[in-house]
């Protein structure tokens, strides 16, 4: 990844993404509305902003990077402000669908999703209330620790789901804890945006009898 400095710009991130220069217009959008909305909803927190093309929107991105389907509706829980959900919507070719239950946080996402044209499917509800669909994809991003995602993502999961979680330095003892409960495979990859994060990989989760 080319060298960003001390915050990444968006060239920055087109550099490091190659994403499309229509994809990009679109993303500053995306950068612009939260900056705006920021003033008067905690979307994120306000010391990330400086660098928010490689704290959220690079973070985010680079589930695309690791996904090993190329379709397929993905799932976001607990989408906040849009990440990784909203930048899925824009940049792949995914049906995304976004978990939320603020309501501020979910007129923000529609928000952007209309300005951007994301076409991002918004759930205002919890989690647990959430009707059952079946997704070939589940990410979430700083939400729960794994066994508590286990179980929110498992009405969901069919035993094709692939599920893609950024997760910190913890995650050894995420993964000890978890497997008490559950089978699976497991891979974690590096983070491209903290040197203590990585990306879980996981597939053929099921729950141990």
């Amino acid at each position: 990844m080319p060298d960003a400095g001390p915050f990444m710009t968006a060239e920055n991130f087109q550099a490091a993404t190659n994403v499309s220069r229509e994809t990009l217009v679109r993303l500053e959008a995306y950068a612009a509305l939260l900056v705006k909305w920021q003033k008067a909803i905690n979307l994120v927190g306000k010391s990330t902003l400086p660098d928010l093309w490689r704290r959220h929107m690079l973070d985010s991105y680079q589930l695309l990077d690791v996904t090993t389907k190329k379709s397929g509706l993905w799932l976001d829980l607990g989408s906040g402000a849009g990440f990784p959900a909203l930048v899925l919507a824009i940049a792949g070719t995914y049906e995304v669908h976004a978990v939320e239950s603020d309501q501020r946080k979910c007129l923000f996402m529609q928000n952007v999703s209309r300005e951007t044209s994301a076409g991002l499917e918004i759930h205002r509800e919890r989690i647990e209330e959430m009707p059952p669909l079946s997704a070939d994809i589940i990410s979430a991003r700083a939400l729960a620790p794994l066994d508590k995602l286990f179980e929110l993502a498992a009405p969901f999961a069919t035993e094709d789901t692939e599920f893609l979680f950024l997760k910190g330095q913890d995650v050894d003892e995420e993964l000890t804890n978890s497997s008490k409960y559950w089978k699976m495979e497991a891979e974690k990859l590096p983070s491209v945006t903290r040197d203590d994060g990585c990306i879980l990989r996981i597939s053929r989760l099921r729950r141990k009898s």
